[in-house]
């Protein structure tokens, strides 16, 4: 039986095989000009949100329910359930006053001036008309603690504490921050009507 013909060998006569090389870990670490930039992205981010806060506390709101709703008569309910739970469904009749009172509870609790009670509607001529409703409700201006926005358009200052939006424009924030850090409460409206946008939002 023929012998295989051994590998011939390129290491010459008398010397050990040298190994390959390791791979090394390429994985490249931030420079220090890209540090300085992050630092001074996030100083920058927490001085505009202490003036923020400023301009919230600034502008103190009186806040008064309609005695004919029904979400009136279980305003401390909510008010109980929101303020000790991190996530709150609330369902009731087509016309109980969720929409417009809700942001006037997380007002009433004091919430809204370390970030923004956002509040989203699916479609744009209900956000303009929710947050007039509300605005008129509390005796304010539109565009000051009561702002929107729609595509387009927005009527929001640094004293907004509720801003009435439609879904698209929450969506196009979080791809811009992904912790929406710019909103204390976030109000899904129309939650059932399970679009698209409603979903994103929700998941």
């Amino acid at each position: 039986m023929a012998e295989e013909n051994p590998t011939p060998s390129t290491t010459p006569p008398g010397q050990t095989p040298q190994r390959p090389p390791r791979r090394r870990n390429t994985r490249r670490t931030p420079s220090g000009r890209s540090q300085q930039r992050r630092k001074s992205t996030a100083a920058h981010h927490q001085q505009r949100r202490a003036r923020l806060k400023d301009a919230r506390a600034a502008h103190p709101v009186t806040v008064t329910y309609p005695e004919d709703l029904p979400v009136t008569a279980a305003k401390d309910e909510i008010a109980e359930a929101i303020r000790d739970n991190q996530v709150v469904i609330i369902a009731g009749e087509t016309g109980s006053g969720k929409t417009t009172q809700l942001p006037k509870i997380c007002l009433d609790l004091g919430l809204g001036i370390d970030g923004l009670i956002g509040h989203t509607q699916p479609r744009r001529i209900a956000a303009r008309t929710v947050a007039e409703r509300i605005a008129d409700e509390l005796d304010e201006e539109l565009g000051n603690t009561i702002g929107y926005q729609v595509r387009f358009t927005a009527q929001v200052a640094e004293s907004t504490r509720v801003k009435v939006m439609t879904d698209g424009i929450l969506l196009s924030e979080l791809s811009r921050d992904k912790l929406l850090r710019d909103y204390e409460v976030l109000i899904i409206d129309e939650a059932h009507e399970r679009s698209l946008n409603i979903d994103f939002l929700l998941g």
